[in-house]
């Protein structure tokens, strides 16, 4: 992904290596007995995180007072966010797609979020990453949730039963948030109409916008890993 602008850094793309068992000659019974396509990707690495941190870093965040337009930081702050949705949700993919073990999965999704969620910035972008950590404590939850199944699919009742939980109870109210997420990574739709302008969300609106942006990265993984060697 290149997050270049006016000569500042670039964020380095990372892809993935097939390698297919040796071939065989195919007939009915050796086709069912072939090694499936083995698969090394690198989902997220901790240069990739220090490389978004530096490119923010130097991202302007103030604009100029006749911009229309969301200051440059603020935008690549949003890219951030959403290309740690699009990794995680690509482990899910090839899980879907009988890549990866559920095991495999969860501990792939783990790995991710270590270097996530146990990174510490100093400076002016401290305030910043931490409420973007906050955020992304819901996509980790909804990853694992969706891949443990059995989750309530009523999504009206779980925005209404999460509007209703007090702040305090905050696991409660990320149970019901990570559930609605989960429901999103299983296909359904939400949350752009239960959520309402504010420039002081609540906690369970702020984990609904991030719940939105999961959707969102997940309309650009549609034909994800259809065919082999697709990134």
């Amino acid at each position: 992904m290149d997050t270049s602008k006016g000569g500042k850094k670039t964020i380095r793309k990372y892809g993935q290596v097939y390698v297919m068992a040796p071939k065989k000659k195919k007939d009915a019974d050796s086709v069912k007995d072939e090694a499936p396509l083995k698969l090394f990707y690198i989902f997220y690495s901790q240069e990739r995180w220090d490389n978004w941190i530096n490119a923010l870093s130097e991202a302007d965040f103030e604009g100029g007072a006749d911009d229309e337009e969301m200051p440059e930081g603020y935008m690549m702050l949003s890219g951030f966010n959403q290309d740690i949705c699009i990794e995680v949700l690509k482990i899910i993919k090839l899980f879907q797609n009988n890549r990866f073990s559920k095991d495999e999965t969860l501990q792939r999704i783990a790995d991710v979020e270590e270097i996530v969620m146990n990174q510490g910035v100093s400076g002016d972008l401290a305030e910043m990453i931490e409420s973007l950590q906050f955020s992304m404590l819901v996509l980790f939850a909804s990853s694992r949730k969706f891949l443990e199944g059995g989750f309530d699919e009523d999504i009206k009742a779980l925005v209404k039963k999460g509007k209703g939980i007090d702040e305090e109870k905050m696991e409660e109210v990320l149970e019901v948030a990570a559930t609605i997420g989960a429901n999103v990574i299983n296909g359904k739709s939400c949350c752009g109409r239960y959520i309402k302008e504010s420039e002081d969300p609540g906690m369970f609106d702020e984990w609904l916008i991030e719940v939105e942006t999961i959707s969102e990265a997940l309309a650009t993984l549609k034909n994800f890993d259809e065919e082999a060697g697709e990134a």
